[in-house]
């Protein structure tokens, strides 16, 4: 396992009720990848997720874009490998991490630099 650190939501409310907590990543499962997040985007809906507006079983992680550094794959998965740097949009909550695991099966993009955290966003939305 490695040791990281995430901010979640264990109530409702502003900026306060953010907290910051250690936990471990287990490893990556047969369809899994697990990456070290450098950068996260922020976006309007994480103030949603956080406020309540949006409702969200809690506790919660914030933050659905990351770009970061594949760490380690299991072992059914194709088409990425450990040393890539990528970049996703999770289905749920989780980015303000400083490591995800995630479903290999999404749509990665190998990206170079931290400014490929946000662009999920716009992609998904047609007025961007």
């Amino acid at each position: 396992m490695t040791s990281a650190r995430r901010i979640v939501a264990r109530q409702t409310g502003g900026p306060e009720v953010l907290e910051q907590e250690e936990f471990d990543v287990p490893a990556a499962g047969p369809r899994e990848a697990r990456v070290r997040v450098t950068a996260s985007g922020v976006n309007f809906i994480d103030t949603y997720h956080r406020s309540g507006l949006y409702k969200l079983p809690l506790p919660t992680g914030l933050g659905t874009e990351f770009a970061g550094v594949v760490e380690a794959i299991g072992k059914d998965v194709k088409g990425i490998k450990p040393g890539q740097r990528v970049a996703a949009r999770l289905a749920n909550p989780g980015s303000y991490a400083t490591h995800v695991l995630v479903d290999a099966g999404l749509r990665w993009r190998r990206v170079w630099r931290t400014q490929a955290a946000t662009p999920p966003m716009c992609w998904s939305t047609p007025v961007c």
